[in-house]
């Protein structure tokens, strides 16, 4: 890998190697810090106007401050002012306050053997991840997985693994109904709106309101016709009148053409003549 690093003259933040190769923090608890980093002294957000301003929802962004507060990157004071008012100042800092980064103790820029040799390797970008060992059963274990893949083209959409495993028995009444990973992704991905505060609340209710009914159960039912008369009956055989087992309904007087017609269609359905010269199965008049 080559490295292209420009000479900047202005509008540039020098960081820490040890900071930006942590790898006890996620790569977007260090990209916010990198972020809180480069704004000047006095800079006041909060993380409803941070969330607002990008990709990430308000949930990841509080995970990220919970990263980087864990780690010694970030801490929160409140000050009592003269007024008796309490106010609260954030303070970020390029390292880490609650002692140095094990992963990362002394980086030295373009050598190999930057940080520890017992720091966790970089995983394949094209395998699958895989999901934790962590999760109770196996049918969490696939609902938590078919979400994952359904979700992976929209970053908007990323959930942590508890999260996952709480929408996890929502994704199976799916998967029992015979949904598939890309049913779900055609119901959860379009028309997100902007911005997105809570993509767990929203693949929530969308599992809810979009859930499929369920399938009729048992073999779709047939169609069977009397041998005798011809009259529909539930399997085949003949039909209770024609066996002698209840008097049979007179039938209301059909016109002569209507009749001749049901004649002419029984005979071409067995292939022979039919009266008054009906069409036989080979096409050609009787």
């Amino acid at each position: 890998m080559q490295i292209h690093r420009s000479a900047h003259a202005r509008s540039f933040t020098v960081l820490p190697n040890g900071l930006l190769q942590d790898r006890r923090l996620s790569y977007t608890a260090r990209g916010l810090l990198a972020d809180l980093l480069s704004r000047p002294d006095g800079w006041r957000e909060d993380g409803r106007q941070m969330a607002d301003s990008s990709p990430q929802g308000r949930g990841t962004l509080r995970r990220a401050l919970k990263e980087l507060t864990d780690a010694g990157y970030y801490r929160v004071h409140r000050v009592r002012r003269p007024d008796g008012t309490i106010r609260s100042e954030a303070h970020v800092f390029d390292t880490p306050q609650l002692g140095p980064s094990p992963c990362a103790a002394h980086p030295v820029a373009g050598e190999r053997s930057t940080g520890r040799a017992d720091a966790p390797p970089v995983k394949n970008p094209v395998q699958e991840p895989a999901l934790p060992a962590g999760l109770p059963d196996e049918q969490t274990r696939t609902a938590v997985a078919a979400l994952f893949r359904a979700i992976r083209p929209e970053p908007r959409l990323r959930l942590g693994l508890a999260e996952a495993q709480t929408l996890a028995p929502l994704v199976t009444r799916w998967l029992d109904g015979g949904s598939t990973a890309t049913d779900l992704a055609h119901a959860l991905l379009p028309g997100l709106p902007s911005p997105l505060h809570s993509p767990a609340a929203l693949i929530r209710s969308r599992l809810r309101r979009k859930l499929p009914p369920p399938r009729a159960e048992g073999p779709p039912a047939s169609y069977a016709e009397c041998a005798r008369c011809h009259d529909p009956v539930p399997r085949p055989g003949i039909c209770r009148p024609c066996a002698g087992l209840v008097p049979r309904t007179p039938a209301a007087a059909v016109p002569a053409a209507a009749s001749t017609g049901a004649a002419r269609a029984r005979a071409a359905l067995r292939g022979r003549p039919g009266p008054a010269g009906a069409v036989t199965a080979g096409g050609s008049p009787g």
